[in-house]
């Protein structure tokens, strides 16, 4: 799925910003109001929730929703937000959304409470939260696919999986030997 043209769009990985907290706090304020009670949970996920760790620019938000069904519940709020549905998304177990054109770059995943997914987004993140060495991995992983897929997000975004996988396990065994469960939400 070719969401945007690559040559004008280069992969960029940059080192962490301490504004991207600041950043999701207020989308996540804003997505709050718009959402009240249907968005169980708002958190913020992907590699801007992750101190010290290099990444692209773009604040990946998760929303917790009971039900996929009925989708205008938060498609509507999402919308008048000025986010754009993406309904091509090939991955099934989630609705996406991406700001719209000439906004900061804003990635909404919109999961189920309690799936799968929904949980893995939350233990990778904390699991690297308290784990620098594997930050420090997976930064140099991304700067270096990034050179090496300037323009072919497929390829990058593939390239990590293998890396991804491998913390997702050791994450599982931290998991299970701290008793871990997921915080709060964060909005």
């Amino acid at each position: 799925m070719q969401i945007e043209n690559r040559e004008l769009d280069p992969i960029v990985i940059v080192p962490y910003d301490a504004h991207w907290p600041e950043q999701f706090a207020q989308l996540a304020k804003n997505l709050r109001t718009a959402l009240g009670d249907v968005a169980l949970r708002i958190d913020h996920i992907g590699s801007t929730s992750i101190p010290s760790l290099a990444a692209k620019p773009v604040i990946d938000i998760q929303i917790s929703v009971a039900d996929f069904e009925p989708l205008d519940a938060f498609r509507v709020p999402l919308e008048r937000l000025g986010y754009v549905f993406r309904p091509e998304n090939p991955e099934l177990t989630k609705r996406y959304f991406r700001e719209s054109p000439g906004q900061p770059r804003t990635h909404i995943h919109v999961r189920r409470a309690g799936s799968v997914d929904q949980q893995i987004a939350l233990l990778f993140r904390d699991f690297l939260r308290v784990h620098a060495d594997v930050v420090a991995q997976y930064a140099a992983l991304k700067t270096e696919l990034a050179q090496r897929y300037r323009t072919d997000r497929n390829a990058y975004t593939d390239a990590k999986h293998p890396f991804i996988w491998q913390v997702i396990v050791q994450a599982d065994v931290w998991a299970q030997s701290i008793g871990w469960q997921p915080g709060p939400s964060d909005a």
